[in-house]
């Protein structure tokens, strides 16, 4: 169960990581982040956004239309 939610369904790139950037920013270190998308295109998108970041993806997996996302904040 991720400490915050996301919900960026029906909104295409770059709307879902700029709001997974924002819920982040006031989150602490350690915490966990889901985010709901339908973009397709969003699966590299927090891919990339994790790696430059440097915050954690646990997780990655499609339900239906809706890719979920798992990201826990580091530092």
């Amino acid at each position: 169960m991720a400490d915050e939610t996301v919900d960026a369904k029906g909104l295409n790139c770059p709307m879902p990581i700029l709001r997974a950037k924002k819920a982040l920013k006031g989150m602490a270190a350690g915490t966990t982040l889901e985010v709901q998308a339908t973009d397709p295109g969003s699966v590299k998108d927090f891919e990339a956004f994790c790696r430059s970041t440097g915050n954690e993806l646990l997780e990655s997996r499609q339900d239906g239309n809706t890719y979920i996302y798992l990201i826990k904040k580091t530092g």
